[in-house]
């Protein structure tokens, strides 16, 4: 078991230390008493005094049960933030307790914190910060040449886009389908295509490219306005990469893989609202096996050149949906992200943060410590795969809860949800059936896009040419016409950050 103490910080906080450790879990331990259905937020300073690895507090509970709620690298000789969160399907005592594969370095933990919320406390705060973020006081200002008010102006407002880019993977079956066409462009702001853009689809044979797919792809987003990430320029899984391209190695491939990025990103540079550069190279590392330690930052590099407006996206598995997975918890992203950026030439990148989320069952607590954490790194974060496995019977609750959860939080500017439809049905997550008409999944999403956009509204100013309304953040075609002269003037506004936006219109 090791040896339990305590020690002192510099700053006189008292702290306790495990040393002498044999095994990974040689360490400390609380009894809780945990409830079914409470959402617990786990938090905790750790340090260590040699080593790089993780560090992650547990609990342990009903017939050896074990669940990960919360993971750190710290830095050695540095305290670190550990977040996290759980919430347990029944009642039960528990064990809290820590642990590192590293059983030379002693462990230090302080000011552990575990603070419950029920469900109905949860939702009533999330709704709270959603409206906060997502939303806007709008006052427009009406008033003539003189500069004087313009009361009893009658104005209608249409938002013609929100803010928040909501979207939905797409599958080439959508090119020839008139019923997916009006289904898609009537919901979404955003997509993700989901081959159609890759190595392996666009130069199946070496030397022989074609885009014809993509291309008229682009073509119906870009008619029914529609954003598009691009997904993705590369793919560290070895598995993923054009059969041609899995020998390479060295020159060779770094010759390949630079003339691939020339070719995707020269074709759609300035279309795209994002690029997903390396895609999940946290869990894999076939360039960096092959090329060298830096490929990843080397690459990223090559695309801030190639399309230097478009932010450049890490997009990875599991941190958001599996705590067990060490490869992509929150500071390992973070690490990575800092590797990248740490290369001459991209200290001042964007960086920004692709989180899948291919979800069995959500934790929720555990999702919002998880995008607290990366929060703070203030890069862009989009959920960029998002599945509930249809096998789930809860599957459209928990899609809801996922989302509603995602929405809620600062960082996050968008949303994809991963189900492109193909008549032979959908490998995770299906919105509609062949006919177009919603399963229990598309209805959630429908009930959420409809929740998180602004009708139309009417009004008129009052006696100081002010007409007031709550919106949802976005784009607005307003429409203004004068009391007495009937003349109407037509404008598009953008209210987008302030929590109260002020516009002046001359009529």
């Amino acid at each position: 078991m090791g040896t339990i103490g305590s020690g002192r910080s510099t700053t006189g906080n008292k702290f306790i230390a495990a040393y002498n450790r044999r095994s990974p879990n040689d360490s400390f331990t609380q009894g809780l008493y945990l409830q079914k259905d409470i959402y617990y937020i786990f938090s905790a300073w750790v340090q260590i005094t040699e080593g790089d690895e993780a560090v992650v507090a547990a609990i342990s509970y009903s017939r050896n049960s074990r669940k990960i709620i919360g993971s750190v690298i710290p830095q050695t000789g540095c305290w670190s933030m550990m977040k996290g969160g759980f919430v347990l399907d029944i009642s039960t005592p528990a064990e809290l307790y820590f642990e590192t594969n590293n059983t030379n370095t002693e462990l230090w933990v302080d000011s552990v914190s575990l603070q419950p919320f029920t469900k109905n406390q949860w939702r009533k705060h999330q709704l709270k910060k959603t409206n906060q973020l997502r939303k806007s006081k709008l006052r427009l200002h009406v008033f003539n040449k003189d500069g004087l008010n313009i009361q009893g102006a009658h104005i209608i407002l249409n938002q013609m886009k929100p803010a928040f880019h909501l979207g939905c993977g797409i599958a080439l079956t959508i090119l020839d389908n008139k019923d997916y066409q009006k289904w898609f462009s009537s919901r979404f702001t955003a997509m993700t295509f989901d081959n159609e853009m890759k190595w392996y689809f666009t130069e199946q044979t070496q030397g022989e490219e074609n885009y014809t797919i993509s291309d008229a792809m682009f073509e119906f987003a870009e008619q029914n306005g529609i954003s598009v990430r691009g997904h993705n320029i590369l793919w560290d899984n070895i598995e993923q990469n054009p059969k041609w391209v899995q020998p390479l190695s060295g020159r060779d491939l770094v010759h390949y893989s630079i003339q691939r990025m020339g070719s995707v990103m020269s074709r759609y540079s300035g279309r795209v609202i994002g690029w997903d550069v390396l895609n999940e190279n946290l869990h894999f590392n076939f360039f960096e096996d092959n090329i060298g330690p830096n490929a990843s930052a080397v690459f990223y590099k090559i695309a801030q050149a190639l399309d230097p407006e478009t932010h450049r996206f890490l997009n990875e598995y599991n941190t958001l949906e599996y705590p067990e997975d060490l490869a992509s918890i929150p500071s390992k992203y973070i690490k990575k992200v800092q590797e990248i950026r740490s290369f001459p030439g991209n200290e001042d990148m964007v960086v920004a943060i692709g989180l899948q989320g291919h979800f069995q069952r959500p934790n929720i607590p555990y999702i919002r410590a998880c995008l607290d954490t990366l929060g703070a790194m203030n890069m862009p974060i989009w959920l960029t795969e998002l599945t509930v496995d249809q096998k789930q019977p809860n599957q459209a609750e928990y899609l809801e809860e996922i989302m509603r959860e995602v929405y809620s939080h600062r960082a996050v500017e968008g949303m994809i949800v991963w189900s492109g439809w193909k008549p032979t049905g959908c490998r995770e997550m299906c919105l509609t059936d062949n006919q177009f008409k919603n399963l229990p999944a598309g209805d959630v999403v429908d009930k959420l896009i409809n929740e998180w956009r602004t009708k139309k509204l009417e009004g008129v100013t009052d006696e100081n040419g002010v007409f007031q309304c709550q919106i949802v953040k976005g784009l607005y075609n307003v429409t203004i016409e004068h009391p007495k002269t009937g003349e109407i003037i037509q404008r598009e506004i953008s209210v987008t950050r302030k929590n109260t936006e002020d516009i002046f219109v001359l009529l």
